[in-house]
Parts: C-alpha cells; sequence; structure tokens
C-alpha cells in the first residue's frame, strides 16, 4: 500500500519507500541502489528492503551488487526475476515496458517509475528543474542551458543523460537548478515529474523498437508537459519547437486554450516556415523565440530580447541556432538577465561527437559527428556548412529508418558519399535506386557513392576524393555497435586517425 505522507523540504518524496524493487543494474539501477542504501543508512524507517532485479544482464554487470550484498545483508538481495510484492519499483531505462520483465515488475508493484522520477521526488523543495527532451539536439541544448545558468552565478549542473544521473546530483545536495536531459525511455516512467521548464525539442522516428509505435514514443515525449501546470503559482513555462510538425501540432492544441485553462506559458521556436518565422506574427502567440535579422530573439513575458547575432555563435548550423533559442529561452524564464544569456551564448563550445573540428589532413578539414545516430540527426549536419558541401561518412549498425529523406539530403547537400559498416548494402540499395537514381546519374545530379568496409577504410576513401578547402564529414546515421562499444568511441577514434593522417601529411 503507497504511503501518503511526504516529508517536508523535498519535491514529493514518500515518507516511507517501503519495499522497494529496482529493475536494471546499469548506470540507473546502481545510482538508485546506492541511493536509496543511504537513505536507509540515515533513516531506516524509510527502506524496508531493496530487491535488485538484474533479467538478461550478464553476471559480470553484477559486480558492484554483489559487493554490496556483502556489505548489506538485511537490507540488499540481488535476483535474476521478479518475485514477491513491492511497495515501489524504480525501472531503469534501458528496460521497455513492453517487455516481459517490465510487466513482472509492475504487476508485483504497487507504483513503478524511473529513476528521474525518483530524483525530482527527493529534490530539495525549493531546487529549480529544467527538462530538455527531443529527438536530436537535447544534449546540446542541455548543457548550453546549463552553461547559461552558470554565466549568470546559479548553481546549475546538466544531469541526465549528461553528466551525473538525476538521483546521484540529487544526493549530493549541490544543485540549485538542475537541467536535465530525459530520454523517451526516462519520460515514460513519469508520474508526478514537473520541471520548472519543460523544452520540447524535435520529434522524429527513433527508438520504435523499445516503445513499440511511432506514437507510443510520441506520447512519452509529451508527459514532459503533464504536470506543468500543478505548480503552486502556475508559473511553468513550455518551450516548444513549432519548426516540427508534430510539436507544433502541440503548440496549436495549446493556443486553443484559455490561459487558465492551460495553466501554463509556452514559447513557440520558429514556425511552420522555419526558425525565421515569429509565431507572435504567424498567429498571435503571445511568446516567441526566432531568428530575424540574423540575430537570435526570444520574446517572453512582456520583453523582447535581441540576443546575439547568429554568427558569434561557436556552434555550427540552423539546427543548432535552435539548440540555443531553446537555451536561451530556458534561461529567461528563470530569470536569468539577458546579459548572462548574450555572454553564455558566446562563449559556449562545440561539444565532443557534435559537429566537433577533429583537425585537418592536407588542408581537407575533418569534423566528427558521431552522435548522429539517426536520419533527422545528419539532415541537420549536412546542411550545417553551406554552401561548401562535404564528403559525408555515413555506416555502422542499421537503425531500419526510411532512407529516402537521407538519400534526397545528400543529393542536395554532399559533395559524395562514402557508405561502411554492417548497414552499407541495404544504404548503397538505397541510393542505387532505379528509375529514379538511374536519372539522377544520368543528368549528373546524384552523389557519387563509394563503399568501404570500416570506418578507417571509409575516412581513407573520403580523403582520397577530397581537395584542400573540402569537408570530410562523420556523420553515421546509425549506431555503432558494429565496430564500437558506443558513439563516443567511435568518434574518438576517428579523432585519432584524422590526426595520424594529418601526421603523416606533414
Amino acid at each position: 500500500m503507497l504511503d501518503r505522507e511526504f516529508l517536508s523540504g523535498k519535491k514529493r518524496a514518500r515518507a516511507r519507500l517501503g519495499r522497494v524493487l529496482v529493475l536494471g543494474v546499469g548506470r540507473s539501477g546502481r545510482a538508485v541502489c546506492e541511493y536509496l542504501l543511504s537513505v536507509a543508512a540515515m533513516a531506516p524507517e524509510r527502506v524496508g528492503s531493496i530487491t535488485v532485479v538484474f533479467g538478461d544482464a550478464p553476471e559480470e554487470a553484477l559486480g558492484w551488487f554483489r559487493d554490496a550484498v556483502e556489505a548489506h545483508q538485511a537490507l540488499l538481495s540481488v535476483e535474476k526475476a521478479v518475485s514477491g510484492t513491492f511497495d515501489l519499483c524504480v525501472v531503469s531505462p534501458g528496460i521497455s515496458n513492453l517487455s516481459p520483465l517490465y510487466g513482472a515488475a509492475r504487476d508485483a508493484s504497487a507504483e513503478i517509475i524511473g529513476e528521474v522520477e525518483l530524483a525530482w521526488r527527493e529534490s530539495a523543495a525549493d531546487s529549480r528543474w529544467v527538462a530538455i527532451t527531443g529527438t536530436n539536439g537535447k544534449t546540446t541544448t542541455t548543457a548550453l542551458c546549463a552553461h547559461l545558468l552558470r554565466c549568470a552565478g546559479l548553481d546549475a549542473d546538466a544531469v541526465g543523460n549528461i553528466g551525473e544521473t538525476c538521483i546521484d546530483a540529487v544526493a549530493a545536495g549541490k544543485t540549485a537548478v538542475y537541467v536535465a536531459e530525459a530520454s523517451s525511455y526516462q519520460l515514460a516512467s513519469t508520474v508526478d515529474f514537473r520541471p520548472d521548464v519543460a523544452v520540447l525539442l524535435n520529434i522524429t522516428p527513433d527508438h520504435l523498437s523499445w516503445h513499440g509505435s511511432h506514437q507510443s514514443y510520441v506520447d512519452a515525449k509529451l508527459k514532459l508537459l503533464d504536470n506543468l501546470a500543478l505548480a503552486p503559482a502556475r508559473d511553468g513555462v513550455a518551450v516548444l519547437d513549432a519548426t516540427d510538425d508534430t510539436v507544433r501540432g502541440k503548440v496549436r492544441e495549446l493556443k486553443a486554450l484559455s490561459d487558465e485553462e492551460r495553466g501554463f506559458a509556452y514559447v513557440p521556436l520558429g514556425a511552420a516556415g522555419g526558425l525565421h518565422s515569429d509565431m507572435r506574427a504567424v498567429c498571435g502567440s503571445a511568446n516567441a523565440a526566432f531568428v530575424g535579422g540574423g540575430r537570435l530573439h526570444v520574446a517572453l513575458a512582456g520583453r523582447d530580447d535581441d540576443l546575439i547575432a547568429v554568427d558569434e555563435l561557436q556552434l555550427k548550423g540552423e539546427h543548432n541556432q535552435g539548440n540555443a533559442l531553446a537555451a536561451a529561452a530556458a534561461a529567461l524564464a528563470l530569470g536569468v538577465p539577458v546579459d548572462a544569456v548574450r555572454e553564455g551564448l558566446v562563449s559556449f563550445p562545440a561539444l565532443e561527437h557534435r559537429i566537433e573540428p577533429a583537425g585537418e589532413v592536407g588542408g581537407v578539414a575533418c569534423y566528427n559527428d558521431s552522435k548522429a545516430t539517426n536520419v533527422d540527426a545528419v539532415l541537420k549536419a549536412l546542411t550545417a556548412f553551406a554552401p561548401r558541401k562535404p564528403i559525408i561518412l555515413l555506416g555502422g549498425r542499421d537503425k531500419g529508418t526510411d532512407l529516402v529523406p537521407l538519400v534526397d539530403a545528400c543529393d542536395a547537400h554532399a559533395q559524395a558519399v562514402v557508405l561502411y559498416g554492417e548497414s552499407r548494402v541495404r544504404f548503397q540499395e538505397a541510393f542505387c535506386d532505379a528509375p529514379r537514381r538511374a536519372f539522377l546519374r544520368q543528368e549528373g545530379i546524384a552523389v557519387p557513392v563509394h563503399l568501404a568496409d570500416t570506418m578507417e577504410e571509409a575516412l581513407d576513401t573520403a580523403l582520397a576524393q577530397a581537395a584542400a578547402g573540402d569537408i570530410v564529414l562523420l556523420s553515421p546515421a546509425c549506431a555503432s555497435f558494429d565496430e564500437f562499444s558506443c558513439f563516443e568511441e567511435r568518434g574518438e577514434r576517428f579523432k585519432a586517425l584524422v590526426a595520424a593522417r594529418a601526421a603523416a601529411a606533414a
């Protein structure tokens, strides 16, 4: 039975958590387990027992948990399957809510939540939260937003999928503003979670195997807005990418409501016409964020702030102008002075693995965009160098998404394409699709396509096609798991290969 008493001084922490099931033994599961053990040490009455279920995870993943059981035998146990009943289950984001393991945990538990939900509940009542989600751009936006807040002197940290887990940051107790990158996996298991500012970027098809359908994926993202109206002063703010068709549909829904019915303010980024559209002029929105006259503008709560010229951003590409607008709007919504926002926008550098300069080889500039693991991310990267056209490296483990938009974008914006890795066969079929592609090749419009087995061979193939002044871009549109353990390893390897070729060419 759920405890209905809550601790004072925290958002919504239950006085007694009772018997707790922790589902999963990855980074999130360990962080939750460590937090619960610390709670039990300080307030034994709050935690009755902790059961960790590892399911299909390999035995070698249990090292820390086995040691923890030895140290806390009366409190902690580790099991392969769910057995018994629990007051609370905290599920790791890697475990789909469609999986049998999740179903067993749901049936055995009075309540099932995720680590982000637990962290928000256990955080200080006066702490503030900015939550950022979207298919692409959320890591950059999260890091930039935290940077803007720190430029204003706030104790702000980027948490969630970037930096510490949310629960680790809450346990440390040093953060006044949590800027949380929230994935669809994490949002699917939220219940009471209510950030002060919710940022919803683009929503394009991704993670369909986890969610079961695109609509379920969309629904998980939109859960970010569910509780915004519940703030005592009704002062929540949603920042919404209105250039995205799905998100713009949500903007239309919100606009149809009265301020009282909605219960929070919203800031549309751009409109159907792109970032250069001011939603106030397009449809009478009260607030807006847009690019006008080559400058970033945020209009919020009766102010219209002209921030900086887009050329002053260190981040490349129009998509990063959108990320900058989203972060700026979130910071301004929290009351950050506009001068601090301007300073932070100018001083923020490009992140690793996101159109990151990786060096030059014989005058050819190389860029590492290993984080671009889906088609939509690559579409944005391809236009970041306009009017110049990069030679792009595509490959890795195929996600099975529609490749027609990618092929069209490469025809329009790439100088050449090099396909590599497990995905190269299906990608080659997409680029050689007849009769359309045959016509384009005949007209000299189709982008040249080259094949390679590995990423290293792809880089060498691209460099062989390039001349001084050209650009080689790793933006794979695929997962990394055919050659690498993660996109970070892939990006680091790419940078090392570029450095080695540069040294050889010197």
